[in-house]
């Protein structure tokens, strides 16, 4: 078994120590000095590795072998290390981490592949920092939203005055992006975060597709007054009340619309934010997802439509601007059929099954060919201190993903793929 379990666990409980909090969970936020040690960290094993490192226009930490071939497409693996706040150990850096384990497996074992090798470290995947995510990859595509760049985080910070933090110039940020054609395929593996495989008593899984997000920032604006002076009444206008009816609407509408659609508010801001007098403001982050576009949509426009009916019959303002969107992304049934392969080569048959969450794999089907692997997680939890993978099941998905690695070295090699 070319893969070295005890190395990458110790990796991934050394990385966890970066950013740790005191409940067992872990912080690492975009550009920030946690986020600037785990880096270190992850070149100095990319390099024990036999990668060469740097840090491109927009942090990406890119570690990378050279091809035997000259101008063929590379192999990428990829996922993330920085997490939400207090969040787990393995969502995200276990892909990063496995993919470096890959290239030292793949050195030990004196295989050569034809194509390049590059394993990736996205900057900013979740985006709790700056309430969006994907950052590294848009950039790496070359499809960020300018738009991004005017938004700043809980202090004020804004994404400019960040990068300039950490040593980066927001000016150069174009020079991140990657053409089609320089990309064969890109492999990521990732924990779960549900547990569909878990319920099965299955290790892993073969991902059929990435549910497309759309975030929502909904604003309403009504009218401060006494809490106790104030009759209940059309005299009131209660921004949280109204904000209150949006959320339960949302979960309706979702379950109406699709039954693989979801629809969350998990941030949500008020003001005054004054036990006895009534809310005039209200700032919420709702989060809409699904595996197919036309249902999405129409989830989406089903709550716009009850949102400002809420509004008006409460005499509130409500404005509605994106934060986030992202379309659902299928993964090509050979790119399925290469991980299934993959796994029964490390002896964990793998299920299909589709992705709730999002990752950088949907952003990167804009230049390449992706698939993900999914390894199972406790209880499903993730973002959360509780989060947790069995040792054994993280073996399994490595060694799935240094099969899978090779079978798609094999295919570029043969078939000179470009997106």
């Amino acid at each position: 078994m070319p893969i070295n379990l005890d190395r990458l666990m110790a990796h991934v409980m050394r990385l966890a120590e970066v950013g740790a909090t005191a409940d067992g969970g872990v912080t690492r936020l975009a550009f920030t000095p946690e986020l600037r040690a785990a880096e270190t960290l992850v070149r100095g094993w990319m390099e024990e590795a036999g990668l060469t490192t740097r840090l491109d226009a927009a942090a990406n930490i890119i570690g990378r072998r050279e091809s035997l071939a000259m101008g063929m497409p590379c192999v990428m693996l990829g996922s993330h290390i920085d997490t939400v706040v207090n969040g787990g150990r393995y969502d995200g850096a276990l892909g990063v981490l496995a993919g470096i384990e890959v290239a030292h497996a793949l050195r030990e074992d004196g295989v050569e592949l034809l194509p390049a090798l590059e394993v990736v470290s996205f900057t900013d995947e979740d985006g709790a920092r700056f309430k969006g995510g994907f950052f590294g990859s848009w950039n790496m595509t070359g499809t960020l939203d300018p738009e991004f760049l005017d938004r700043g985080d809980d202090d004020g910070v804004t994404v400019p005055d960040a990068l300039r933090a950490y040593g980066l110039d927001p000016a150069r940020l174009p020079g991140a992006a990657r053409q089609p054609g320089e990309i064969g395929a890109y492999l990521e593996l990732h924990i779960e975060q549900g547990a569909v495989l878990e319920g099965r008593g299955v290790a892993l899984g073969a991902v059929t597709g990435i549910a497309g997000t759309l975030g929502l920032r909904v604003q309403i604006s009504g009218r401060a007054d006494h809490a106790g002076a104030t009759p209940m009444g059309e005299a009131r206008r209660d921004a949280l009340a109204g904000a209150a009816q949006m959320i339960l609407a949302a979960e309706r509408i979702a379950r109406a619309c699709s039954p693989t659609a979801v629809a969350t508010v998990g941030h949500i801001a008020v003001s005054p934010n004054v036990s006895n007098v009534i809310a005039g403001e209200v700032t919420m982050h709702f989060d809409v997802r699904d595996i197919q576009i036309e249902t999405r949509d129409l989830t989406e426009t089903s709550l716009r439509h009850e949102i400002e009916r809420i509004a008006s019959l409460r005499g509130l303002m409500v404005s509605i601007s994106d934060r986030l969107r992202a379309a659902p992304v299928p993964i090509a049934p050979d790119m399925i059929e290469l991980v299934s392969t993959a796994c029964e080569m490390a002896g964990a048959p793998a299920v299909r099954l589709p992705s709730g969450a999002g990752h950088d794999a949907q952003i990167m089907a804009r230049i390449t060919e992706p698939a993900m692997l999914f390894v199972r997680c406790r209880g499903g939890v993730s973002h959360s201190p509780a989060e947790y993978v069995e040792p054994s099941d993280i073996g399994l998905a490595a060694q799935a993903l240094y099969h899978a690695t090779r079978l798609a070295a094999e295919r570029v090699a043969r078939t000179g793929f470009t997106a």
